[in-house]
């Protein structure tokens, strides 16, 4: 429920605070004096439309501030959560803030944490309904009337199954259509596909082989020169039959070994070339194993041409890198199974679409069913409401028309209609055809009345909603609002004695001019300012004795 209002330099109000108690709360006043002001206020905080021309003119920006006290685990409370905006220190408690500059421009903030207009305009059905002074101009409209039964009927998830239902459906539908569109096109890509596929499934080039390839043609082209050079360094080190690198290095070490017990110097020369002799040797082994081994073959080096050139010219028809073919190999390979895949889907579309059209008929079905429930509940507490609003012979029905063959949307297949007579002996007729503009209004605020206490929000705000309304009819309003008000926080601008003395609170706006400067104030009554308000309200030019006691006689009748 709404605490607390804080507005600072909006329109006529230099400094507004006011407090807010449960149970029904009513805003009195002059005309002219500003009693929309807390609304148009809480409006802001709630996201709606900032305009730099509801600044004051002597400053540079207006401020508002409103605080909530949340139901434990209610809705709002849990969306905060999700958000990450609830306080954690006083989580049932929501601070909500909006700033706007001479510039134009706005900024939000909820429990001091910065936001965008979306997440206030997302929070605030969770916090507060506010019903407008022109409400019964929606209510003559189909998708209004439908969404006033879907909210009493609190069937939110079925509305959601529907919902899904028709998502699931029309995507189904928009894919069958785009596959079919692009069924040709697809078909002679599949086809080139599989030529493609087939052809390097045949020369399947396995992934380096290529260079693999390469290696081998280069050695097998060459192996005559690579034999006649091994053999020729084998010669030089070790097999050669005169001066070999061996046997010279084998003389050396003999003559300086005889030397060194002379001059030790030489024992690191000795040294080494006591290493050499072991490399020559190694080497030597090394040679005659590679020469054994050097392959003399034209059928293996044919091969390895035939392959490459192969290699080649396949890569030179796909426009890559020979050693890129692999990978091509394996992207075709599964471009043409999704191809394939598509095309087995699309021919069991049709099976897939059925079932998904008979599952949302089914769903809407369902859901039309409640509404029906709904609607016969509903039509007949509207009917005794208007009956007590001084329409003795009125009769309100709604009607729910379910056609199973109906082209889906996303909130069902029904045409849903608010139907009306007000006079014994008139038919039935679509609301907007047949009721006056009192009678519209009093139709409308019982509707609002009834749908309200049907809804979640913890607080609910109605804004001049019993314009064309008097007398007894008024006091009817008056209860009405006061027996809403037991379950929800009801905030109502009124202009009528009956219906300010039903509240358990009652503020008065104020209107001064000082020093050519406008400012509005509001104020909480109490009993004796109370009687004298509505002494005020009940026209009384001077308040007198007796405009006083019918005042207290209002009030007694209240509580």
């Amino acid at each position: 429920m709404l605490v607390h209002l804080q507005v600072r330099n909006l329109a006529v109000v230099r400094h507004l605070a006011v407090d807010f108690q449960t149970g029904m709360t009513t805003i009195t006043g002059e005309t002219g004096a500003g009693k929309s002001i807390a609304l148009d206020a809480l409006g802001l905080c709630l996201g709606n439309r900032a305009d730099s021309d509801l600044i004051r003119p002597d400053t540079d920006k207006a401020e508002v501030i409103a605080s909530f006290q949340l139901r434990k685990d209610g809705p709002a409370q849990h969306w905060l959560s999700t958000q990450e905006l609830l306080d954690e220190e006083e989580p049932e408690h929501c601070v909500l803030r909006r700033l706007i500059t001479r510039e134009g421009r706005s900024k939000g903030w909820i429990n001091g944490y910065p936001v965008n207009l979306t997440q206030l305009k997302q929070l605030a059905p969770l916090l507060v309904n506010i019903h407008g002074q022109h409400e019964h101009q929606l209510l003559t409209k189909p998708d209004h009337q439908l969404a006033l039964l879907d909210a009493y009927a609190r069937h939110a998830d079925s509305v959601a199954a529907v919902s899904a239902a028709y998502q699931q459906w029309y995507q189904l539908k928009k894919q069958q259509k785009q596959a079919l569109q692009q069924q040709d096109e697809q078909r002679a890509r599949a086809q080139l596909l599989r030529y493609q596929v087939e052809e390097l499934d045949q020369f399947a080039l396995q992934e380096d082989e290529f260079d693999e390839l390469e290696a081998q043609h280069k050695r097998l082209s060459n192996s005559s020169a690579l034999q006649e050079d091994s053999q020729f360094a084998l010669n030089a080190l070790y097999e050669g039959e005169h001066n070999n690198a061996y046997s010279l290095i084998q003389t050396a070490l003999q003559r300086l070994e005889q030397q060194v017990s002379i001059d030790t110097q030489l024992e690191p020369a000795v040294k080494l070339l006591k290493e050499a002799s072991v490399q020559v040797e190694e080497t030597a082994r090394e040679l005659r194993h590679y020469s054994d081994g050097i392959e003399l073959d034209d059928e293996a080096l044919a091969f390895a041409e035939q392959r490459m050139t192969q290699a080649l010219q396949l890569a030179k028809k796909h426009h890559i890198d020979a050693r890129a073919l692999p990978e091509l190999h394996q992207r075709l390979r599964t471009e043409l199974t999704e191809l394939e895949a598509a095309a087995e889907a699309l021919a069991h579309s049709d099976a897939a679409v059925q079932e998904a059209a008979n599952h949302y008929r089914k769903v809407a079905a369902k859901l039309s069913k409640q509404r029906s429930r709904a609607a016969e509940e509903l039509s007949a507490r509207i009917s005794t409401s208007m009956q007590s609003l001084n329409m003795p012979h009125g009769r309100f029905v709604i009607r729910v028309e379910h056609q199973t063959q109906a082209p889906a949307t996303r909130l069902g297949t029904d045409d849903v209609s608010f139907q009306v007579t007000t006079n014994p002996g008139q038919p039935l007729q679509p609301l907007a055809r047949v009721a006056s503009g009192g009678e519209l209004s009093r139709i409308s605020l019982a509707i609002q009345v009834i749908t309200a206490a049907q809804m979640t929000t913890p607080t609910l705000m109605f804004d001049e909603v019993d314009v064309g309304v008097s007398g007894s009819t008024a006091a009817t309003v008056g209860k009405l609002l006061r027996q809403l008000g037991q379950q929800n926080q009801v905030i109502c601008v009124t202009h009528l004695p009956q219906v300010a003395a039903m509240a358990h609170q009652q503020l008065r706006v104020e209107k001064q001019v000082t020093d050519n400067a406008t400012e509005t104030s509001m104020v909480p009554l109490a009993h004796d300012d109370r009687v004298i308000e509505l002494a005020r309200l009940l026209g009384a030019e001077t308040i007198t004795a007796t405009a006083k006691a019918n005042a207290e006689e209002l009030l007694a009748s209240a509580s």
